[in-house]
């Protein structure tokens, strides 16, 4: 592929396919990790400095959407999805929660590699990598999940951490009450906007000096937050 060598992590149940993909990968001139369930696979990439992630969304411990959603959150690295779920649905399911390209099972090796050259080009040429955050006195490294202010490490539930994870990932944008609601608890409570005051606030409570005059979680009033680095 090119004198740098690339390093693609291949995340998929099934120990025949993940080393017959791995082994394609290696003619190519990859370096290939190998994962068995989805949180091998965040682990492997919060761990290390990979170009691209092979994902199947039939994992024992997580569905792929999840995984999708929550790599999504720290990280912009390329999703490319290897699955046996061929209908439309899947494929619109998949890309709607941030994967970057879906081939079907069976597939054949020349596009697989095809896409992962692509793939990596463009992450390459992008020059993202996982973010680390800090305003005022907090710390945030989304990569390894810890929150930390005036470096003593604070406790987030799952919805507060998923909650500023989508915040930073967006800082500066005004954010709806709906947009947040979808990304944060899913289409189903789209509506249910108590949730989010709730969680603001608590977010506020554990990371502004001032919660009741914040300066970073800010209300865009009647349409939604907005994260002010």
């Amino acid at each position: 592929m090119s004198e740098t060598q690339a390093c693609v992590i291949v995340v998929e149940d099934e120990p025949q396919i993940r080393r017959f993909v791995c082994d394609a990968l290696g003619k190519e001139g990859c370096a290939s990790l190998q994962a068995a369930t989805a949180r091998a696979g965040l682990d492997a990439v919060a761990a290390g400095r990979a170009d691209l992630v092979i994902l199947d969304l039939g994992l024992p411990d997580m569905n792929g959407i999840d995984f999708i959603r929550e790599l999504r959150s720290w990280s912009p690295l390329p999703i490319l999805i290897l699955s046996a779920r061929s209908a439309e649905r899947d494929k619109i399911a998949a890309l709607d929660a941030g994967a970057d390209d879906y081939l079907c099972k069976p597939f054949g090796v020349g596009e697989l590699l095809a896409r992962v050259r692509a793939l990596i080009r463009r992450h390459w040429h992008s020059g993202e990598s996982m973010p680390r955050h800090q305003f005022a006195d907090v710390e945030v490294d989304l990569a390894r999940h810890v929150v930390s202010r005036g470096g003593v490490e604070i406790h987030l539930t799952q919805h507060e951490y998923r909650l500023l994870a989508v915040m930073l990932a967006n800082r500066g944008k005004v954010l709806t009450h709906r947009h947040l609601m979808q990304e944060v608890w899913g289409p189903g409570y789209r509506e249910q906007g108590h949730y989010l005051r709730i969680y603001v606030g608590r977010l506020r409570q554990k990371l502004e000096l001032d919660p009741a005059q914040p300066q970073h979680i800010l209300t865009e009033t009647g349409v939604g937050y907005r994260f002010q680095p």
